[in-house]
This record gives structure tokens, sequence and C-alpha cells, in this order.
């Protein structure tokens, strides 16, 4: 799981909150990590990976919330694997581990482990965070006609910039002047907090906000490409509403568990022994989020495809062919050019304005498919109600 704890358990002198948490049932813990992680692991990849039987549609270019989309699962994939790793090692080589509470040891190597296992964590999931922020963003730029794949590149500085910026700075700070020393106070382990749980919590209260204008912004648009507002497009106005929905659903399960049990942690911290009785209702609290953190922070990619392009299947295609990218399902363009070639008997100004109108409705029906990516039925209606599939 990805919490601040496991870098201020690197911390020899450790305040008694953390030591309460990574010492209860370590070896309980580790084994729920590695399993949860896995099962999301093969399951994020099954999800990704091409199916028998699929016919993706062609379009002409990739759309930068589809290469979002995939980031965001590459980085739980990484992050998974991190996971797997650090807890695979704790429970392999005990003894390897516990010399990270030795004071001023000689062994630096599991130090250098702790620290950097953890950095690995909490870089891949921060820049997770980061990319769900710019995927939220992009949606709408996207209705406005303000993204598109030139965008990425910007996306890329913004994400990994952050991220690395905040996690080496909350780093720095913690084990400043030396790992032998961190801890001592809380002006150590504030500032890292702060840029641990930053992007999360900048997901939490923005995206929501910007998921909402979004769909306000597709409605105008559904209703502005033909003048009438059909039951085909009020169903999928819908349906991208219920895609955002999922999405920041999938979000609080997996995460809402971290804020809980760090505002325990803190609590106790403050506290001037956590040890006594009147606290045991609040140590047991701590403990319970902690396991669940075990259990649903890997669960984050699987769940994640699930809302992203629902269940893909199970039947597995190997074979190794060149093929578009499935969630990428309009293609106005070749079907304007290909199967309704334009009447050459027409007046020029009736010409050039039926064009006009044709191209604006490609870019709304582009613009609304790349928001319903990954779902047939809403690519199929918008098709079938776009102007240029009815002849126009």
């Amino acid at each position: 799981m990805a919490s601040p704890r496991l870098e201020t358990y690197c911390c020899p002198n450790r305040d008694a909150a953390t030591q309460l948490v990574m010492n209860f049932q370590p070896e309980v813990f580790c084994g729920v990590c590695i399993g949860s992680a896995s099962i999301s692991l093969l399951l994020t990849i099954l999800q990704l990976l091409p199916k028998k039987g699929q016919s993706p549609r062609k379009m002409p270019k990739a759309s930068s919330s589809s290469t979002i989309l995939l980031l965001i699962s590459i980085c739980d994939i990484l992050g998974s694997l991190g996971m797997i790793f650090r807890s695979s090692v704790w429970l392999g080589f005990p003894g390897f581990i516990a010399n990270i509470s030795v004071v001023n040891g000689t062994d630096v190597w599991p130090s250098a482990f702790c620290v950097g296992s953890a950095m690995w964590i909490q870089l891949l999931y921060s820049a997770g965070f980061w990319w769900l922020f710019c995927y939220a963003v992009d949606s709408y730029l996207v209705v406005r006609r303000s993204a598109g794949l030139s965008t990425i590149v910007l996306y890329h500085m913004m994400t990994w910039g952050l991220a690395v910026m905040l996690c080496v700075e909350g780093i720095a700070l913690l084990y400043y002047p030396s790992l032998s020393s961190c801890e001592n106070g809380l002006e150590h382990a504030i500032p890292h907090y702060i840029t641990t749980y930053a992007p999360l919590l900048l997901v939490l209260v923005v995206n929501p906000i910007l998921f909402r204008r979004t769909v306000s912004a597709v409605a105008s648009l559904l209703k502005g490409r033909q003048g009438i507002y059909t039951e085909n497009e009020r169903r999928l106005g819908t349906e991208i509403q219920m895609r955002f929905f999922k999405i920041m659903l999938v979000f609080v399960i997996c995460w809402s568990s971290n804020i809980i049990n760090e505002t325990l942690l803190f609590y106790l911290e403050m506290q001037p022994d956590i040890n006594e009785m009147p606290l045991k209702n609040i140590r047991s609290a701590a403990l319970i989020t902690w396991i669940i953190m075990g259990i649903l922070n890997p669960m984050q990619g699987f769940l994640f495809t699930l809302a992203f392009y629902g269940w893909t299947g199970w039947r597995v295609d190997l074979k190794w062919r060149k093929r578009e990218i499935p969630w990428e399902s309009m293609s106005s363009s070749t079907v304007g050019e290909n199967a309704y070639p334009s009447p050459v008997n027409y007046q020029s100004n009736i010409h050039d304005s039926k064009k006009i109108s044709t191209t604006d409705s490609q870019q709304t029906d582009e613009a609304i498919s790349m928001l319903s990516e990954g779902n047939t039925s809403s690519d199929e209606r918008l098709t079938r109600s776009s102007p240029i599939y009815q002849g126009w």
C-alpha cells in the first residue's frame, strides 16, 4: 500500500504511532499486500490485453484522453510491482529488515532498500494521481475544443515534474540532516505528509468540479449539434456522467481509508501515551484501516480499468498484429470520404456551408467519442445520429 508511514518507518527513532501499525502482524500485512497487488496486477494486464473476437474501429489518430488512461494503468501496474517486491523482501528476509531499527548501524543496505522501495511506491502512485487530474482537465478542454495530442507533452512535464519534485522534497525534509535524526519532531514529518497527500486531495476536491462542468458542456454540445436533444443523445450524456462517477467512486473507495488512518495516527501522536486504555478504540480503528489500506490501495489499478473500459473478457488474443486502439471509436472523416462522396452539382455556396457544418459536427462527434472511449453502444449511437452517417 502507499502511505507516508513507509518512509517514516525507515527512521530508527520512528514515532510511536508508526511503530504501532508497522509492528502489527507484519507477516499478515505483507501477505495481504502481496495477494491484493498480485490479483490487481494480473487482472489489470488481462483487461488491457487485446481480446479475441474484437473488431476495433479505426480512427485517424489517438486522443490525449486515451493516452492518459493508459498511463494511469501503467502507473498502477508499476506501483503494484513495487508493493509485491517490497513485501516479498520483508517476508523472506526478516533479519535484513530488522537492521533498519539499529541506530548508527554500519550496514546501510537495509535503510537504502527501505527508502528506495518506499519512494518508488510513493512516486508511481503520486504520478497516477497527477495523471488522473490531467484526465479531468483534458476532458474539459476536449469539449471546449482546446486540447489535442500536442497537450500531452505539457501533461508529461507537469505530471512527472511535480511527482518527482514533491517526492524528493518530502523525503529530503523528512531525512534531514541524516536518517538517524529524522522524525525527531513534527517539523520533519508534516512537510513529508503534505507533499504525499497534496495530489490525492487535489483529485478528491478538484476532479468532481471539472467532471461536473464537462458533463454540462457535453449536454450543450449534444443539444447544439442538430438543435434537438434526442433520447439517444440524452442517454449518451448520462453514460459519460456515469463514467466520471465510476472513476471518482473507485478513487474514494481506494483512498478514503488512507485519510482516515492518517487522521487517527496523527491524533495518537498528539497523546502523551498511545497505550492508554481510553485510546483502545482509536488504536483498533487505526489498525483496521491499516489492513484495509493494504487491500484497497493495490486494487485501484484493476478497478480503474473497469471504470474506464468495463469488463473486457477473458479471451486474450496473443497473436501479434498491428491493431488500432480499441477505445478510439469514431472515424467520421473516413466515413464521409469513402462512403458518402460529396455531390458535384451543388451550388458552391451551399456546398461550402454544408462542408463547414459537417466539419463542426465531426469535431463535436470526435470530442464526445473521446469521453465515451471503450463504450461500444455509445459510439454506435453517436455514429448513427451524426449528420455524416445520415448522408447529409
